[in-house]
């Protein structure tokens, strides 16, 4: 059974020093592609679903084609919530079968956010599901939500240091100087920021807004502690563009299934190199062993 909290697989990745790609899926097809990917690599995956997805599929199309696709794979796939503000869509997953939740109530004061964490922890710790919460705002467009430029602040470590300690978490975001969407400028990624947070909390550290950043910034960000890299702006472009390409150049073709594989392809490949980039492929079979669920 490879169906995983990122929990147990995260606290590996960042100790061996490498991290888990996270993508966003749109469809069916990139959920397949990204499990396809992580299979021929033999990686740890998480597919992490926007709230935005859930409202227009349903939780029960998603969780059955997580089950379908990933219970006889022989790498750890997590289905997590990705910036999950509502408590009833929270709640929700971790009725209905995501392994991981993301509790976002970074734009709450941070008594307010410790007080809303709390309560999806005391939902998903009993059920064995991991949680993912986040201090300070990243700034850019996710999914249905927006930050802007102004509104944006890092993380303080104190604030991290003390959040930390009162919550098990899976994996922690902070805002560490990076950006949802495709960067306006030079990003300003602050590594002592990363460094020191590191230095003074447990859990491995997830870096959004992934998307943009050159591989030597997110080598240096995986080497300072980040184990869990989010992919969501990229996908969709390769997605759309994946489509388009393929009828400019066959104009004439208006075979669906040509199309969709092409699109696929797309996919699949991008998941391929942003898993190895990452450090994730040969991984996933040790690490399911390691956390006792090799078959």
């Amino acid at each position: 059974m490879a169906l995983t909290s990122f929990k147990p697989v995260l606290r590996i990745a960042q100790r061996e020093k490498y991290a888990i790609a996270a993508f966003n899926p749109v469809d069916y097809a990139s959920m397949r592609a990204m499990v396809e990917a992580a299979v021929e690599l033999d990686a740890p995956l998480i597919m992490q679903t926007s709230a935005k997805t859930i409202r227009y599929y349903g939780h029960e199309a998603l969780v059955q084609w997580y089950r379908q696709l990933c219970e006889d794979v022989e790498v750890p796939v997590t289905l997590h919530l990705d910036h999950g503000k509502d408590l009833d869509m929270i709640k929700k997953c971790i009725d209905l079968g995501w392994t991981s939740v993301m509790i976002d109530a970074s734009d709450k004061p941070l008594e307010k956010n410790m007080k809303i964490t709390r309560q999806v922890m005391d939902w998903a710790t009993p059920a064995g599901v991991g949680v993912e919460a986040e201090i300070g705002e990243i700034g850019g467009v996710e999914e249905d939500i927006v930050v802007a430029e102004e509104d944006a602040h890092l993380a303080n470590p104190d604030e991290a240091e003390a959040f930390c300690k009162e919550f098990d978490l899976g994996v922690f975001a902070a805002a560490i100087g990076t950006a949802h969407g495709y960067y306006h400028g030079e990003p300003d990624v602050q590594f002592d920021l990363i460094k020191e947070i590191n230095e003074r909390t447990q859990p491995p550290m997830a870096l959004h807004g992934g998307t943009g950043l050159d591989e030597a910034t997110i080598a240096r960000c995986i080497a300072l502690g980040c184990a869990k890299v989010n992919i969501s702006t990229n996908l969709k472009h390769v997605f759309i563009d994946g489509f388009v390409n393929y009828h400019k150049d066959n104009p004439g073709d208006y075979e669906p299934l040509k199309v969709l594989t092409a699109q696929f392809e797309a996919m699949k490949e991008l998941f391929k190199q942003k898993i190895t980039e990452f450090g994730g492929a040969g991984k996933g079979k040790a690490v399911l062993e390691e956390i006792g669920q090799l078959h």
